[in-house]
């Protein structure tokens, strides 16, 4: 006959902070942290630099003007994010805390 915990379970023998004790682990690390970041705030900057330096020449028409450069940056943005959704989706990154 097995001896019951006081929950009603048999025990098994471990004491009940080494069956509780995981390791934790975010999903992925940091999105700052990432190359990915870097590279979305260097292709802002250049769409936004590009619709300032391309402009109206010597005939004053805008071949590259700042609502299509907006436009451009939210594209990039929701690229951005879902391509962070996909990273977060199952990556595990562990980390050296433990949970309780």
């Amino acid at each position: 006959m097995a001896t019951a915990s006081s929950a009603g379970y048999p025990e098994s023998g471990r004491s009940r902070a080494t069956r509780t004790e995981r390791l934790a682990s975010a999903e992925t690390k940091p999105a700052f942290k990432s190359t990915e970041f870097f590279v979305y705030l260097a292709a802002v900057a250049a769409v936004l630099v590009a619709s300032a330096v391309v402009g109206g020449g010597a005939t004053d028409v805008d071949v590259f003007p700042a609502d299509q450069a907006w436009l451009y940056v939210t594209l990039l943005t929701v690229g951005y994010m879902i391509s962070r959704g996909l990273a977060k989706c199952g990556s595990r990154e562990p980390t050296d805390r433990t949970t309780t």
